[in-house]
């Protein structure tokens, strides 16, 4: 199946050819779907945060940062801004030459409220002689696309997302990458007034982010009276995966060598656990929103680190403690009422155990990372989300599950996954130190039965592709988890080109 070349490509890649056969299993039997329990919900997994717990949970934040701890805002920025504007690459190449549906209309008619509308009008003067309104007057709309799209323009369809503008300022226009400069400034300072913020980015374009932010930075610092710390990183090479062919073999281009795909998101737990932190937030470049709403993000923010150090203390008083072999009955049982009512950990047999078995139960499942997910109420179709599942050890626990992970031909869980009330919005705060201070393995805590099949094609072919368990998916299966409802107007992402026209981003 693998001849000598594939394995002299593989050993470049860093790619075993274990890892390559445990690949080409999955394709052949497939991922189990996980065993729900039931949706999660405000008081049955959703923690909602009552007003009085308010100031105690900022507290314990401002607390945290005041210490001699390292604090890191870590951003998935990869994702290119074609699929922004796959509606408008429609209208370029259809027969029409003016706007006929309500999307190209509402863009055509209210260009001049986007961010980077100077920067189209200007180049659309050199390049055309002639104004964007003017371009209107004649009903050249294609022309008005086809210079914010291509690279004869500003190129924005080739470009990331992080780096497109976003946002309109009296002194200023921002890109999304500048907003996350903002940010963690407003809530992930670190003594002495440094912030340190990580951008995952392709490698096509880690020159322009690098570019992009130095000449960002003397002005951010200015501003904000912080030092930053950027770094960037890539997908590695070796978290690509290998396409399939309808047979479950390596699938081949023209040349005959095997094809790889990027491994999706969940192949950043490699660059996540690279990162030496002790306090990580995650949140996807896109959601981002002009500093006159940034208050409700910056407090929610706040609120759910804090909720963490706050649980995270416990945890690890528990674990010294744990550490005493003639702790009583009475306290494990106190720390087995943590972890239940806490951290959702529930386990059928709790009680059946010993206290050997329970001390050593409650040391495996105190001593994992932690993380804090903020949800929102789901006000759109119902789609990937927080739900209370059973794992492999028979305990129940809370997860992340995107749709393809449910089986919708079983009616019970295809009624759950439908009448869940919250929505996955990616805004993380994450503990992966141990209460030594050691960083964990997050390698160690992924559930690899939880990646995803699709099909894809190639020169005209038809192929299997394979992703990775998914970063806050099956990537994080093995995690302590805390769910807790944030407000909706914290989740502003930009998925078309015409969100940037919702009041959020105006």
């Amino acid at each position: 199946m693998l001849t000598p070349t594939d394995e002299i490509i593989l050993k470049k890649r860093g790619i075993t050819t274990k890892q390559i056969e445990d690949q080409l299993n999955s394709f052949i039997n497939g991922f189990p779907f996980l065993k729900i329990r039931s949706a999660a919900e405000p008081g049955k997994g959703i923690v909602v945060v009552s007003d009085k717990d308010i100031p105690f949970l900022l507290n314990q934040w401002d607390e945290y940062q005041q210490a001699d701890t390292s604090i890191i805002k870590f951003v998935p920025a990869s994702g290119a801004a074609s699929r922004m504007f796959k509606d408008l690459f429609e209208f370029t190449e259809g027969e029409s030459n003016k706007p006929t549906n309500a999307f190209e209309r509402k863009f055509f008619d209210d260009i001049e409220n986007f961010a980077f509308f100077g920067d189209l009008n200007n180049v659309c003067i050199k390049n055309e002689g002639q104004t964007i309104d003017e371009l209107k007057i004649n009903g050249q709309f294609k022309t008005i696309a086809g210079n914010l799209l291509l690279e004869k323009g500003l190129n924005y369809g080739a470009l990331p997302k992080g780096l497109l503008k976003f946002h309109s300022y009296p002194d200023e226009v921002r890109t999304p990458m500048q907003e996350h400069l903002v940010e963690g400034a407003l809530y992930a300072v670190t003594k002495p007034d440094k912030v340190n913020i990580h951008f995952t980015v392709s490698k096509e374009h880690r020159a322009l982010f690098e570019k992009h932010f130095k000449e960002s930075l003397t002005k951010f610092e200015k501003k904000y009276q912080v030092t930053y710390n950027v770094s960037f990183s890539e997908q590695k090479p070796s978290t690509d995966t290998i396409a399939a062919d309808k047979n479950n073999e390596p699938f081949r281009d023209n040349s005959g060598e095997p094809v790889f795909r990027p491994g999706g998101h969940g192949a950043l737990i490699e660059n996540l656990n690279d990162l030496d932190g002790d306090i990580i937030f995650i949140k996807n470049i896109d959601n981002v929103v002009p500093d006159s709403l940034k208050g409700s993000t910056v407090t929610y923010k706040k609120l759910i680190a804090g909720m963490l150090v706050n649980l995270q203390k416990q945890c690890f008083g528990y674990l010294n403690e744990l550490e005493n072999e003639s702790i009583s009955r009475a306290k494990l049982d106190v720390m087995a009422q943590f972890c239940e009512v806490r951290l959702n950990n529930h386990n059928p047999e709790l009680h059946s155990l010993t206290e050997v078995e329970l001390r050593k139960y409650l040391y495996r499942k105190l001593n994992r990372p932690i993380r804090v997910c903020g949800m929102v109420k789901n006000v759109g179709e119902p789609g990937g989300g927080p739900f209370l599942t059973v794992n492999a050890d028979g305990t129940e626990s809370p997860q992340i599950l995107e749709s393809s992970q449910i089986d919708m031909t079983n009616p019970v869980d295809k009624t759950i996954m439908m009448n869940s009330t919250h929505f996955n919005p990616v805004d993380l705060v994450c503990g992966v130190k141990d209460y030594l201070g050691r960083k964990f393995d997050l390698l160690q805590h992924v559930d690899k039965n939880t990646g995803f099949i699709s099909l894809k094609s190639k020169n005209g072919k038809e192929l299997k592709a394979l992703e990775l368990p998914g970063l806050w998916n099956g990537a994080m299966s093995d995690w302590n988890t805390i769910f807790v409802e944030v407000p909706i107007d914290t989740f502003n992402p930009v998925k078309t080109v015409n969100d940037l026209l919702r009041p959020q981003h105006q």
